[in-house]
C-alpha cells in the first residue's frame, strides 16, 4: 500500500535563470569556435561539446512545473512513484519525471435521485450531498483508477445502502427515521461513505441528505397516512387535556360544595363536558327547563 511521500523541489525562479544563461553562453561559445576556424583552428570538438550543453539544456527545460496553492504534485520515474511536492511556485525537478497534478481543494458533488425501498419496504426516491477532499495524493492516484469516479460511484452506493437502514418515517416514540432523524443519518451517511473511500485517500467533510420524497406510485397513500396519524395523535392530546379539565371541574366542584353530585349526574355532567371539550364544532347549549331526569 502506497502512502504519500512529501519531497521538496528546488526553487524555479533559479533554476531558471540558470537555464536561460546555459542556452546563451553554447551558442556564444559555438560563434566563438566558427570565427576561431577561419584562423586554421579545429573548432569540432569545441562545437561538439557546447552542442551536447544545449541540447541538455533544452530537455532540462521539461522539469519546470508550478504547484498552486492547495495542490499536489505526484511525481514518478518509470513508473516508480517517487514523491509528492506541496509547495507551491515555480519548481524544479528531474525532466524525466512524469508529474500528476492532484487538486487538494474542498470539493461536493449531489447525487443521482435514486429510488429505493427504506426498512419497511417502501419505495422512495433520495438524494444526498456529499463535501470531500484528498488527504493522501499516492492512495488517490495509485490505489483506485480514477478517483473522482470512484467518490461518485461509492458515495451512491453507500446512500443506497444507509436509506434501507431506516424507515422514512417514525411509526415508534424511539425509532430513528429519514425525515425525523437527519442528525443521526447524516452522521450515519458519512461515515458508511468515509469508509468506502479510506482506500483512495479522500477525507469526506460532510455528508447529508439534500432530497427524501416517497416514490410517486405511492405518495398519495402514504400523505394520506401521514395525514391520519396526525389527526389520531392531535386526537389523543385533546382527550387527555379534555379528561384532566373534567377532573380539576369536578374536584373543584366538590371541595367547594357548590353542587352535590351523585352517580348519574356526575356522569351526565363528565358527558357535557366531554362533549364541549372535544367537539370540532362549537357545542350549542340546551336550557334545561325541568330537572336533569325529566
Amino acid at each position: 500500500m502506497l502512502k504519500e511521500k512529501l519531497i521538496s523541489a528546488p526553487n524555479g525562479i533559479l533554476v531558471l535563470l540558470f537555464v536561460i544563461a546555459m542556452l546563451i553562453i553554447p551558442v556564444a561559445m559555438i560563434v566563438m569556435a566558427a570565427k576561431a576556424a577561419e584562423g586554421g583552428a579545429k573548432p569540432v570538438l569545441p562545437i561538439a561539446f557546447w552542442s551536447v550543453v544545449w541540447i541538455a539544456d533544452i530537455i532540462a527545460m521539461a522539469g519546470f512545473f508550478t504547484v498552486q496553492p492547495n495542490q499536489g504534485v505526484v511525481l514518478t520515474l518509470f513508473g516508480k512513484y517517487v514523491g509528492t511536492v506541496s509547495e507551491q511556485g515555480l519548481r524544479f525537478a528531474n525532466p524525466f519525471y512524469a508529474k500528476k497534478h492532484v487538486s487538494l481543494r474542498v470539493r461536493n458533488f449531489e447525487t443521482n435521485k435514486m429510488k429505493v425501498n427504506d426498512k419497511d419496504g417502501n419505495p422512495v426516491e433520495i438524494a444526498a450531498v456529499v463535501v470531500w477532499k484528498v488527504v493522501d495524493t499516492a492512495e488517490a492516484i495509485f490505489h483506485v483508477d480514477s478517483f473522482e469516479n470512484y467518490v461518485h460511484v461509492q458515495s451512491e452506493a453507500a446512500v443506497r445502502n444507509m436509506a434501507t437502514a431506516y424507515p422514512y418515517d417514525s411509526h415508534e416514540e424511539h425509532e430513528i427515521s429519514l425525515r425525523g432523524h437527519t442528525g443521526v443519518v447524516a452522521e450515519h451517511l458519512q461515515k458508511e461513505i468515509q469508509e468506502r473511500l479510506a482506500v483512495a485517500g479522500v477525507n469526506v467533510v460532510e455528508a447529508r441528505i439534500s432530497y427524501l420524497a416517497y416514490a410517486p406510485e405511492i405518495a398519495a397513500a402514504m400523505l394520506r397516512r401521514q395525514q391520519a396519524a396526525a389527526v389520531i395523535a392531535a386526537r389523543q392530546k385533546i382527550v387527555e387535556g379534555a379528561v384532566g379539565m373534567v377532573e380539576m371541574a369536578l374536584h373543584e366542584l366538590a371541595q367547594k360544595k357548590v353542587v352535590e353530585f351523585d352517580t348519574e349526574r356526575r356522569a351526565a355532567m363528565v358527558s357535557n363536558l366531554l362533549v364541549v371539550l372535544c367537539s370540532e364544532a362549537q357545542a350549542q347549549p340546551v336550557v334545561n327547563t325541568g330537572t336533569l331526569y325529566q
